[in-house]
């Protein structure tokens, strides 16, 4: 059973079912009634979203029929286990959750029963897209996951892929640099041979790629086609929601009627299907875009209906979204406090839903709401709460709102000056986390300010690129700077504003002009599709005078809804060279296409007997060339000969001899595009019905490279644009690339080659935030950490009398030891752990996801490894060197992860390596929390009395002299 098929495809499944008999009782073979079933089940199939209503009404015919057809058991559970799964899809889209889940789950144990690959990655898929609407996004990929493993298990590459891109799609929302790294690479540039059922996903998640990162009109570019190939392939429910999507693009773009004519589409699709969900998210992404053009009751009045549809899937992401819109109308209507519970509401669906995106819209929201309700201390941490989650992320635009949310905050603070006048402003005392994102200047720590705020603000708008600064906020740090008399600064930022609003001004007239330019070309395209279809058909019709033609033409419409698919013309010729070699005897095949100035043909592909053609470019004045002579006469010509002759001025050499050819015009109208051939070393094997294939075939070709070419002025007049808004950057992306080459080297030991403390700067929070999470999950009660790999354990090496080497056998020789260090560090670390060169002698290794009982097993392990193995530096008697290892775990304390940060750890470490040192070289000491360690200054009081606490039991200290087995402790390499 095919996962999609076209809407051509579909209409041959309603041509069988109505040349069959009306009634099934009217058939009294057993076979008949199975033929039967067999069409009303596929058509029901492929009918579940197109026309839900009447794939449930064939449904119950089916199940009617299957006592009267021919099937093994097998068969009969099948067919039936498929009948259900129709009906559970049919549950969700109207909205009936619980009794969708219930079908759903059954049909999957029956697939699984009866060990139906297929039909359980069907079912798995059905789960999936139910898990979207209940809010559960979990759930959702680990049911995309099996679906993806259950195809793989029957072959089916389609339903593999599909599972894919759909997981792809997801994965956007919750880390867009994720997404890019793990799938941005899945789907190849080449997408001609893909599925159009498949290529709407790959197209929906490319055009996400382009949106989250703001190039609104690049996402069109996806957005559009995926549209139509979705309502092609009968993915109805994908077409409503993209048809939305098209319009909050447009609306991005400035351009909101077309935005407005889009939701209105997608609006009026998903009344028609009677879906609820659907309609839902329809009637928000409308109320959205009246927002913005102030028509605050009419989206007031559909937002408030898009809530009463969406009632039953209170933890989606759609139903999220209809919040944040709801909450952004109500602080655009003054309605504070109403606008502060709905932010509250979507921060707890946005934390359910693991939307980190959602989650920082919904903590800005909250904080203006506060904010206007005069709750300013509040709104400040909440705000602060946004920006450190964005500054996680790495989100810098989520921190340019954030940081401006608490400029406003400041700025609009009212406190007592010293004489009394309650209308100047004055900074509070700051908080910790504010103290943290304190700017320095001129070596001292700056307090927060508005202006502050603003300054950050700005330096993290300068990381964007193509980023524009708003007039607004620039008019903004004007006046914090007028407020402190800095007034040549507050006039160069003034003189900033206004270019700024030129700037905007212009950019908005820009991206008005892409999108009406894609407006144009998109509905251009599609009329002349149209057209040129209607054209072919009539050809087609005309012919059908055999019934061979007959059925002949119905395999061309489902070629040429193939062929005027594609959007690219290496895939059209491929297509139409596929479809040539099916249908006609053709050893040759061979498109010229007319060259820009309109004096010649070239020959754009060519093979004859699966062989490339050589180049050949042929001048439209030859007097000898057939295929000049058809694109000057603009009609077909048949060329057949009984015998080859013996000299053949048209022949292409290196190609055979042929008996018969056959040319034919590429033509749009008027507009010649170039020629066709086909040819044969066979006589008289073009007859009219082979005439009218290649005919029809080269109608469908002249559209699709149309249509191609359209696409490609569109990609090139877009990229113009792009390259004009890059010239005005190119020597700041310049210095852009030359500080991230120097990032690189800075992050590196040039000597050793290993990484250098900054790389451990730049990498630790991520690493410390991950164990801090697995362990808090270990905190919970009932729970054994004791044999799991949750630590970060941290190892400072230093080898023994290393001065000693420089002085006896100079610097090189001590370089030499150095760089051999890394090779036996890197036998003992992972391949995820880090090495770090210290300084001078030190070295640090980071042994990820450890358990912190198997350190010191780390330590003898990287003892042993340079005790026991002497150092080559260029004399013949190699050099022995021992070393001496100190470590200490992140947590320091599991009861307490949070107590002691990752670099007071290292310290440490480091205590422990000196006095591993103090205890005489050639061996390790290691540092423990326990049970009775009182957190209260731990850090200081080990730092300090490091001794005294191992005597009252506060810190457990390891030493290698004090475990016998030490020197067999040594473990395998560790993978």
């Amino acid at each position: 059973m095919k996962i999609f098929v076209t809407n051509a495809e579909l209409q041959l499944l309603e041509n069988d079912l109505r040349d069959a008999p009306d009634r099934l009782e009217s058939a009294t073979d057993p076979a008949q009634h199975r033929v039967r079933l067999m069409q009303l089940q596929e058509l029901a199939w492929h009918l579940r979203q197109r026309d839900t209503l009447r794939a449930l009404a064939l449904v119950a015919t089916a199940r009617e029929s299957i006592a009267a057809a021919a099937l093994s058991t097998r068969e009969r559970e099948l067919v039936s286990t498929r009948l259900q799964l129709i009906e559970g899809e049919a549950q969700w889209l109207f909205a009936q959750f619980v009794e969708a889940e219930d079908t759903l789950r059954t049909a999957l144990t029956r697939f699984e029963a009866i060990d139906d690959a297929i039909g359980c990655a069907d079912a798995h898929w059905a789960l999936a897209t139910l898990m979207v609407d209940l809010g559960r996004p979990e759930e959702r990929d680990a049911e995309l996951a099996r679906s993806g493993e259950q195809a793989r298990m029957a072959g089916d590459s389609l339903r593999a892929d599909l599972a894919d891109a759909a997981m792809a799609r997801w994965a956007v929302f919750a880390s867009l640099h994720q997404a890019r790294e793990r799938w941005g690479n899945r789907f190849g540039p080449d997408v001609s041979q893909l599925h159009p059922g498949l290529l709407t996903w790959v197209y929906d998640f490319w055009a996400l790629l382009a949106f989250q990162t703001g190039d609104f009109a690049k996402s069109l570019t996806y957005r559009l086609p995926s549209y139509d190939l979705a309502n092609d392939t009968g993915q109805l429910q994908r077409a409503i929601i993209g048809a939305c999507n098209i319009g909050g693009a447009f609306g991005n773009l400035n351009d909101h009627q077309t935005a407005l004519e889009w939701m209105e589409r997608g609006l009026s699709a998903a009344r028609s299907t009677g879906w609820p969900a659907c309609i839902g998210n329809s009637l928000m992404q409308t109320a959205e875009i009246l927002r913005h053009l102030g028509r605050f009751e009419n989206a007031q009045d559909m937002l408030e209906q898009a809530l009463e549809r969406l009632g039953g899937q209170l933890g989606s992401r759609t139903y999220a979204t209809t919040l944040q819109y709801l909450g952004d109308l109500q602080l655009d209507r003054h309605d504070n406090e109403v606008a502060l519970t709905t932010f509250i509401n979507l921060e707890q669906a946005a934390i359910s839903l693991n939307q980190v995106d959602m989650h920082m819209v919904a903590l800005r929201g909250r904080a203006a709401a506060l904010l206007r309700l005069g709750r300013r201390a509040e709104a400040q941490e909440v705000a602060e709460l946004s920006l450190a989650l964005a500054q996680r992320q790495g989100d810098a635009y989520n921190q340019i709102e954030a940081l401006r949310v608490l400029a406003q905050i400041y700025a609009e603070r009212p406190t007592q000056n010293i004489e009394g006048d309650s209308t100047a402003r004055r900074a509070p005392a700051p908080s910790a986390a504010q103290t943290r994102l304190a700017v320095p200047t001129n070596g001292k720590r700056r307090e927060p300010s508005a202006l502050s705020y603003l300054e950050q603000a700005l330096a993290a708008a300068a990381t964007i690129e193509g980023y524009t600064v708003s007039g607004a906020m620039l008019d903004q740090i004007a006046h914090e700077y007028a407020q402190i008399g800095d007034w040549q600064r507050a006039y160069g930022m003034a003189l900033q504003a206004i270019s700024s609003r030129e700037k905007t001004t212009s950019m908005e007239a820009v991206n008005r002009a892409i999108a009406m330019q894609i407006s144009h070309q998109t509905e251009r395209a599609r009329a002349e599709g149209e057209h040129h279809r209607e054209l072919a058909a009539s050809e087609a019709r005309r012919a059908q005078t055999l019934q061979q033609t007959s059925d002949t033409l119905e395999r061309l419409s489902v070629i040429g809804q193939e062929i005027t698919a594609h959007l690219d013309a290496e895939a059209i010729f491929h297509t139409l060279e596929r479809q040539v070699n099916g249908l006609l005897d053709a050893t040759h095949f061979s498109i010229f296409l007319v060259d820009q100035e309109g004096i010649g043909l070239d020959c754009a592909f060519g093979v004859e007997q699966g062989k490339a053609l050589p180049p050949l470019r042929v001048l439209l004045t030859s007097p000898t060339s057939q295929i000049a002579r058809c694109a000057r006469e603009r009609g077909e010509i048949l060329n057949e000969l009984d015998k080859p002759l013996a000299h053949n001025p048209n022949l292409i050499p290196g190609t055979l001899p042929s008996l018969s050819a056959l040319f034919a015009p590429l033509a749009i109208g008027d507009r010649l595009l170039g020629v066709m051939s086909i040819q044969s070393p066979l006589a008289r094997v073009y007859a009219e019905r082979e005439r009218l294939v290649f005919r029809t075939l080269c109608a469908y070709g002249a559209i699709g490279l149309d249509n191609a070419a359209t696409y490609r002025q569109l990609e090139a007049a877009l990229q113009t644009l792009r390259d004009t808004q890059l010239q005005l950057i190119d020597k700041n992306s310049l210095l852009e690339g030359a500080y991230r080459e120097l990032e690189h080297a800075s992050l590196t030991d040039p000597l050793t080659g290993l990484h250098n403390r900054r790389y451990l700067l730049q990498h630790a929070e991520n690493e410390v935030a991950l164990t801090l999470r697995r362990h808090r999950r270990l905190l919970k009660p009932g729970l054994n950490r004791s044999n799991t790999d949750t630590d970060l354990v941290f190892l400072m090496i230093d080898i023994d009398h290393f001065k000693a080497v420089n002085d006896q056998f100079g610097h090189a020789a001590g370089d030499l030891v150095l760089v051999q260090m890394r090779e036996r560090l890197q036998k003992v670390a992972r391949a995820t752990d880090y090495i770090i060169r210290w300084g001078g002698e030190e070295f640090l290794v980071v042994a990820r996801a450890t358990n912190r009982l198997d350190a010191a097993l780390l330590a003898e392990r990287l003892r042993l490894v340079v005790a026991q193995q002497p150092f080559d530096i260029g004399l013949p008697q190699p050099l022995s060197r021992t070393c001496s290892v100190g470590f200490a775990c992140f947590p320091f304390l599991p009861t307490h992860p949070s107590e002691l940060s990752w670099s007071q750890v290292v310290e440490l470490a480091d205590q422990a390596l000196y006095m591993a040192k103090r205890g005489g070289r050639d061996g390790w000491v290691g540092l423990y929390g326990t049970a009775a360690s009182n957190p209260e200054n731990l850090f200081q009081r080990i730092t300090q009395h490091a001794d005294l606490l191992a005597l009252e039991g506060e810190i457990q200290v390891v030493r290698s002299k004090d475990v016998p087995e030490a020197a067999s402790m040594a473990l395998p390499l560790r993978q």
